[in-house]
């Protein structure tokens, strides 16, 4: 594992959002869900895809708040330009698990 500066950890900024709206990614080479998400006034919202379709239905994840990292550059996934990264954790199948507050919290607040 190799250290970081706590100034390095400071440049990535890490949000909450809420998904304001969830649909399939058929055309994803992985099973995948799109997700618009609200930042707050801030950042406003911006969209994502991720390969979470094992634990979740996009009807499920509408109103959930979620963490991602907010200023990396767009990346273009297919026809589709993903705008931040959401963050989980894999389960022991390998899974991914969202991350996200375990109480409601104002949306656009960075992490600590």
């Amino acid at each position: 594992m190799s250290e970081i500066s706590f100034d390095d950890f400071l440049k990535v900024d890490i949000r909450v959002g809420e998904v304001i709206r969830a649909e399939p990614f058929p055309e994803a080479r992985k099973p995948a869900i799109k997700m618009w998400i609200d930042f707050g006034d801030e950042i406003g919202e911006r969209k994502t895809s991720a390969q979470i379709t094992a634990h979740y239905d996009p009807s499920t994840l509408i109103g959930k708040q979620v963490m991602a990292v907010v200023n990396f550059p767009p990346r273009q996934i297919g026809k589709f330009m993903s705008e931040v990264l959401v963050l989980g954790l894999p389960d022991d199948s390998g899974e991914i698990v969202l991350i996200g507050p375990d109480g409601e919290v104002p949306i656009g607040g960075r992490m600590h």
